[in-house]
């Protein structure tokens, strides 16, 4: 048998994190025993929220432990089954990402329907990515047809899908990217209104040349400079869905926030924040539209891909720079 490649957390990191912060380890594969499967891990996902989890803080999910095996997003194949419920060759989703194999007494893991899709799509537009973005846009943001959503980081995994279910539900939508091949992309191929480069042009004139009627719907992934342009065009009873705010996750020390605050009194704003855990009743519904807007074509899928889990901190650290369009994985 192989060994079991695993990458664990060798010390937290201050500010920016680096390939120092990570360590690898190798261990025999298990056996599965009475009503246990083995699962060799396909796909994993590198997501944002990795990185508030390795800080030693107080937090909606516990953080990573040092010299222990990270966990996030996976999809596998059961390579050796103890369990009924499970058979070889079954495709299966998990949280236990950052291993090539682990063993599973079959909690934790569901089964994946590989002729609807690749596997690895269950890791971004039929994973926790799209459902974060079915939820975040439909069931905070409630828009409407006909009105504006602007959406920060839209060529990201979750901001390339919310682009996509604004243009399915009848909403202009204008979304900022970092290079002009990414709003290329969402202008030509997933059928953006409207995208601009925020490291070439200024997000306070991108979004009064583009939004020249207001926001009606923000969808929030970046914070920062973002956000206070935001707040200046929001229309008023504006909806702001704050998914993340990944332009503070390595600050060192806290920087200062937005100064128009105030816009939240005077344009009678509503901002919430979400986990998209805490909407588990709302999965059938995304489960059911997703699966037909990517088989009739409405939403497109695109990946980026590092192989080899020895590239998995790369890869981390690449997305935290904004290297992936579309959802970021490694394939084990």
């Amino acid at each position: 048998m192989p060994n079991n490649r695993e990458v664990r957390l060798a010390s937290r990191p201050t500010g920016w994190p680096t390939e120092q912060n990570f360590e690898f380890a190798d261990s025999e594969v298990p056996e599965p025993g009475d009503g246990e499967v083995l699962v060799r891990n396909v796909f994993m996902s590198v997501d944002p929220y990795m990185r508030g989890r390795m800080n030693d803080v107080k937090s909606y999910t516990p953080p990573f432990a040092l010299h222990e095996t990270l966990q996030g997003g996976a999809v596998g194949r059961v390579e050796a089954s103890n369990n009924a419920s499970f058979s070889i060759g079954d495709y299966v989703s998990s949280n236990l990402g950052w291993r090539e194999w682990f063993i599973s007494d079959g909690r934790g893991i569901g089964k994946i329907d590989t002729t609807l899709a690749a596997p690895e799509a269950y890791l971004s537009v039929l994973g926790g990515t799209g459902f974060t973005a079915y939820v975040g846009l439909l069931d905070l943001g409630q828009p409407t047809p006909g009105e504006t959503i602007f959406v920060s980081a839209a060529a990201g995994a979750v901001g390339s899908i919310v682009g996509q279910i604004g243009k399915i539900v009848g909403c202009r939508v204008v979304g900022s990217a970092g290079s002009d091949a990414k709003v290329s992309w969402l202008r030509d191929e997933l059928g953006f209104d409207a995208a601009f480069n925020y490291k070439v042009e200024g997000i306070e004139d991108a979004l009064a040349r583009l939004c020249p009627d207001g926001i009606d719907v923000y969808f929030e992934n970046v914070g920062g400079d973002h956000l206070q342009a935001a707040l200046n065009h929001m229309n008023p009873f504006g909806r702001i869905a704050a998914c993340g705010m990944i332009s503070q996750y390595n600050n060192a020390t806290p920087q200062p926030g937005p100064n128009n605050l105030s816009a939240i009194v005077r344009q009678r704003l509503t901002i919430r924040g979400f986990i998209v855990s805490d909407h588990a009743d709302r999965r059938p519904d995304f489960v059911r539209d997703m699966s037909a807007w990517l088989s009739d074509g409405r939403v497109k899928d695109r990946v980026t891909i590092v192989e080899g889990i020895d590239n998995a901190p790369a890869a981390f650290l690449g997305l935290l720079r904004g290297e992936n369009i579309g959802k970021m994985l490694v394939k084990l």
